[in-house]
């Protein structure tokens, strides 16, 4: 282990100040870091990087901030690494008790908030998630809603995402007349 953490000084310039790491060493420790990195992330729950909320966001922000300073010298290398995978650890860990456990994940990831229902918009909500009406029809227009009667629900996700059930819309009917005063036909036309 000794001989291992000598050529890793000699290689990697682990003893030396930030300033005096070299172009060869720092792209030698970047390839180490993003190869460390990305095993930790796999290691780590795939929705991590797929979903967005509060909870997710800080963990990228951390593990950026770490393993960069790994990389320039600026925080030991090893003990960063070891940091990140312990992020992982704790993110993984926290997943598994929000699963198993509602109050939990609501604390740490947040709730989905309703603020139009019917085709209304719930005001007092709007303002207690800081959204303006400007906001929130630029996500409704995101969604091809072009009039508040087309929708049925609108949630603010945990993610910052608006999520859409549009109003099921009133059919069209159409009266039909076979032949004069024999029979009429009515046809309901929907979507």
């Amino acid at each position: 282990m000794e001989e291992f953490m000598g050529l890793a000084d000699r290689v990697l310039g682990l003893g030396l100040e930030s300033r005096d790491i070299d172009l060869l060493r720092m792209c030698l420790r970047a390839v180490i870091v993003y190869v460390v990195t990305v095993a930790i992330v796999r290691l780590g729950k795939k929705r991590f990087m797929g979903r967005t909320t509060a909870f997710d966001v800080i963990l990228g922000i951390m593990l950026g901030s770490i393993v960069s300073r790994a990389i320039t010298g600026n925080a030991p290398f090893f003990p960063a690494l070891v940091a990140s995978a312990v992020l992982m650890a704790m993110h993984w860990l926290f997943s598994g008790i929000a699963l198993h456990w509602h109050g939990f994940g609501r604390a740490i990831k947040g709730k989905p908030e309703l603020l139009v229902r019917d085709g209304k918009v719930d005001q007092e909500m709007m303002r207690r998630v800081h959204m303006t009406e400007h906001d929130l029809w630029e996500d409704l227009r995101g969604k091809s809603v072009s009039d508040l009667k087309q929708v049925d629900e609108a949630r603010l996700e945990r993610s910052g995402n608006l999520s859409v059930i549009k109003a099921k819309p009133e059919p069209k009917i159409l009266e039909v007349r076979v032949a004069e005063g024999v029979q009429t036909v009515r046809i309901e036309l929907t979507g």
